[in-house]
C-alpha cells in the first residue's frame, strides 16, 4: 500500500530576499565582492565628509555663545607662543573681525591638556585664523576619520561588510556626531583617539588569543597541562593602543578612564584565554602577563602625553611654568627637573579647578539624564526678522547649531545596549564584552560626578559604542543566515524600515545642526520635548 503523500505546506516556499540573493552573487564573484568591500565603506566616508565640511564656516560667531571661545583662542596662542596666553576683554569680537594678533604674552589658566588645541591650531596654521574653516577643519576631518574607525571595528566584530557599513552610516548622519565635528571643541579628537585605541586592542586580541592557545597546547606533556603560560612581550598593537590612548589623555583627562578600563579588559581577556587553554595556575599567570601588559601599555601613553606638553616645557611663559623654582622638591624627588616639577604643580592646580566646576548652566545635564536625552545642548542660535538677510518667513528665520543625536537611533541605541548586556549574560560572547567595555569606560565614570557641570554632548564619545550595540541588534533582527526565508524577509524588512526612518530623521535634523538659515517655525518643529529648546 502506497504511503500517504506529505501534507502540503501551509505557506508557499518563499524566494530568498533581495539582499540574500545579492550576497549570494557577491560570494560567487570574487571581483565584485572586493569592489563591494571597498565601495560601500568609501561611500559612507564620503557622505560623512560632505555633511561635516559643507558650509563649515557657518555660525562664524559661535565663540560668542559657546566654548569655542576658549579653544580657538587657546589654539592660536599655542601656535604662536607655544603656550596658552591671555586675551583682552573684548577679544572675541575683535578676533572674529580679523584682529588675531591681539593676544598678550601673559599665561592663561586652562583645565585641559594641549593636544586637542594643537590639533585645532593645525587647521588655523594651514588656512588662517580668520574664519571657521581654519579653526574647525581638523576637527571635521577627525570626525570623518572616526566614522572609518568605527566601520573597521564593526567589520572585525561582526565579520560583515554590510553591517559595518550600517554602523558607519548611522554615525555618518547622526546629528551629535556631525555637530561635534563642525565645532572647534575637544570631544571629537578625543573620540577619534579612543576609537583608535579600541581598534588596536581588537587587532591585538586577534593575534594574541591564537598565540596563547598554540603555545599552551605545545607545552602539554602526556596530556598534563602546563603550570604556566607564555609571557607575551611581542605585542606591537598594545604599544600602538598605548600611544593612541596617551593622545586621548592629552586631549582630555577623561581619556585616562579609557586607558585604565582597556588595561583591565586586557588583563581579564588574557586570564580567560589562559584558562581556556588549560594553564593550571591561570590566575597567577594572568597577573604575570598583566605586569607585562602594563609595561607595554602605560609608559608609551605617558610619553605621548608628556610630548603634548612640549610647547609648555620648552618656553618660559606658560601658566605655572616656574612654579617649582622657589621651592623645589627635596629628598627622593629632588632629581626631577624643575620643569617637570612645575608641570606637576600645574596639574594639581588644573585638577583642583576641574573638580570644582559646578556653576549653573542653562544646558547642563547630569549623566543620569543622558540615556533619556532630556537636555541636548544648543550651542548656537541666531534669529533674523522677516526681510533681514533674505529671510522670507513671517515669523523670522533661525540659524541653530544643536548637538542633538538622531532621536530614533539614540533611543534604539540605549535599548540595544541593554539587549547586548542581556545577550552577554546568556552567551558570554567576547564581542559583546568588548562593546560593553566601551560603554562602561566612556559613560559610567560620569555618574560619579552628579554635582559637576557637564553636558549631553559629552556622549559623542559614547555614541560609537551605542551604534555597535545597535548594529548587533539589527543583525539579530535581520535573522541568522541559516534561518528560513520568511524569517529573513521579515527581519530584513524591519531593518530597512528602521534605516529609512533614521535617514529621514537625519535629513530633517541636519538644517538645525549645521546652522542653515531656516524658518523659525521649522526650527520649532524639532523641539519635541520642552527641554530640547
Amino acid at each position: 500500500m502506497d504511503a500517504d503523500p506529505p501534507p502540503a505546506p501551509l505557506l508557499p516556499r518563499a524566494r530568498p530576499s533581495l539582499y540574500d540573493r545579492f550576497t549570494l552573487r557577491l560570494e560567487q564573484d570574487e571581483r565584485a565582492l572586493r569592489l563591494y568591500r571597498w565601495l560601500a565603506p568609501t561611500l559612507v566616508v564620503l557622505l560623512a565628509a560632505a555633511l561635516r565640511l559643507w558650509n563649515l564656516g557657518a555660525a562664524h560667531d559661535l565663540m560668542n555663545q559657546f566654548d569655542e571661545t576658549y579653544y580657538v583662542k587657546d589654539a592660536w596662542t599655542l601656535s604662536q607662543l607655544g603656550y596658552e596666553a591671555a586675551w583682552p576683554r573684548d577679544a572675541n569680537d575683535r578676533f572674529l573681525s580679523g584682529e588675531t594678533g591681539i593676544f598678550t604674552t601673559e599665561p592663561a589658566f586652562v583645565i585641559h591638556p594641549p593636544l586637542g588645541k594643537w590639533i585645532i591650531a593645525l587647521g588655523m596654521m594651514v588656512l588662517g585664523p580668520e574664519n571657521g574653516w581654519g579653526w574647525r577643519l581638523t576637527t571635521a576631518l577627525l570626525g570623518t576619520a572616526a566614522v572609518l574607525l568605527l566601520m573597521l571595528i564593526a567589520k572585525r566584530l561582526t565579520g560583515s561588510t554590510t553591517f559595518a557599513t550600517v554602523a558607519g552610516l548611522l554615525m555618518a548622519v547622526d546629528g551629535l556626531a556631525i555637530s561635534m565635528s563642525r565645532v572647534a571643541l575637544l570631544d571629537t579628537p578625543l573620540t577619534f583617539f579612543v576609537l583608535m585605541g579600541f581598534l588596536f586592542v581588537l587587532l591585538d586580541r586577534d593575534r594574541t588569543m591564537t598565540r596563547i592557545a598554540e603555545t599552551v597546547a605545545a607545552r602539554f606533556e602526556d596530556g598534563e597541562p602546563p603550570t604556566w603560560g607564555p609571557l607575551l612581550w611581542n605585542r606591537p598593537w598594545i604599544l600602538a593602543a598605548g600611544a593612541a590612548l596617551g593622545a586621548a589623555c592629552a586631549v582630555k583627562w577623561s581619556g585616562a578612564w579609557v586607558l585604565a578600563g582597556l588595561g583591565i579588559y586586557l588583563v581579564v581577556t588574557d586570564a580567560l584565554a589562559r584558562r581556556r587553554a588549560g594553564v593550571q595556575l591561570w590566575p597567577t599567570d594572568a597577573v604575570r602577563q598583566g605586569a607585562v601588559t602594563f609595561v607595554l601599555l602605560v609608559p608609551v601613553a605617558l610619553v605621548v602625553y608628556l610630548a603634548s606638553w612640549t610647547g609648555w616645557l620648552v618656553t618660559d611663559g606658560g601658566y605655572d611654568r616656574h612654579a617649582a623654582d622657589a621651592e623645589p622638591a627635596t629628598g627622593f624627588w629632588s632629581w626631577v627637573p624643575l620643569s617637570l616639577q612645575s608641570l606637576w604643580i600645574d596639574h594639581t592646580t588644573m585638577l583642583n579647578a576641574a573638580s570644582q566646576i559646578s556653576s549653573p548652566h542653562a544646558y547642563s545635564s547630569p549623566a543620569w539624564q543622558w540615556p533619556l536625552l532630556l537636555r541636548p545642548t544648543n550651542m548656537y542660535y541666531q534669529h533674523d526678522a522677516l526681510g533681514v538677510d533674505g529671510c522670507a518667513a513671517v515669523n523670522g528665520c533661525s540659524q541653530v547649531v544643536s548637538s542633538i543625536p538622531n532621536p530614533l537611533v539614540w533611543y534604539a541605541g540605549v535599548a540595544a545596549v541593554l539587549y547586548l548586556a542581556y545577550r552577554f549574560i546568556v552567551e558570554r560572547d567576547w564581542r559583546y564584552a568588548f562593546v560593553l567595555t566601551g560603554i562602561a569606560v566612556t559613560y559610567v565614570p560620569w555618574l560619579f560626578f552628579p554635582e559637576r557641570t557637564i553636558f549631553q554632548f559629552y556622549t559623542v564619545l559614547v555614541l560609537p559604542f551605542m551604534l555597535l550595540a545597535l548594529t548587533f541588534a539589527l543583525r539579530d533582527i535581520a535573522g541568522p543566515r541559516h534561518a528560513d526565508a520568511y524569517r529573513r524577509h521579515t527581519g530584513q524588512r524591519l531593518v530597512i524600515v528602521f534605516l529609512v526612518v533614521a535617514l529621514a530623521l537625519a535629513a530633517f535634523w541636519y538644517p538645525v545642526i549645521s546652522a542653515m538659515n531656516v524658518p523659525y517655525d521649522f526650527w520649532r518643529l524639532h523641539n519635541w520635548l520642552p527641554t530640547w529648546v
